[in-house]
């Protein structure tokens, strides 16, 4: 026997191995993110000239979300629970019934996905977010 083959294998080379699971964590984040899908959401398209009014067109329910996450139809103030509840007879009334969301740019993200939330429960399409025109 040579005085080389008492050498002992304690140590492992483990730098292929952290490769492999660095490759397969950038992997995963890719695919993951790739899979992660949006609401899709009809926008409404801007124009300079006014809409002609429609007398037969049905009433737009107005939902305003304040900076403290309050919210209004038609400027009353409403909890989400009574704002269901009153959508939900109007749409009864009127089968397609539009409604524009506005909120304040500080508004809290998650009322205004609740009050979308309670207007894709209710099958209400004609949705509207209201905007300030860019300077």
């Amino acid at each position: 026997m040579d005085a080389g083959d008492d050498k002992s294998y304690d140590d492992i080379n483990v730098t292929p191995m952290v490769d492999l699971y660095l490759v397969l964590l950038l992997i995963f984040i890719i695919m993951t993110t790739a899979a992660v899908q949006g609401m899709k959401v009809e926008l409404p398209r801007a124009s300079k000239n006014p809409a002609p009014a429609n007398p037969n067109a049905p009433k737009v329910q107005a939902i305003t979300i304040d900076d403290a996450g309050k919210i209004q139809l038609n400027r009353e103030p409403i909890t989400l629970p009574e704002l269901e509840r009153r959508l939900a007879a109007a749409k009864a009334a009127t089968p397609d019934l539009p409604a524009v969301v506005r909120g304040n740019r500080t508004t809290q993200y998650q009322v205004i996905m609740d009050v979308l939330d309670i207007l894709g429960r209710l099958k209400i399409t004609k949705i509207g977010l209201a905007t300030q025109p860019a300077k």
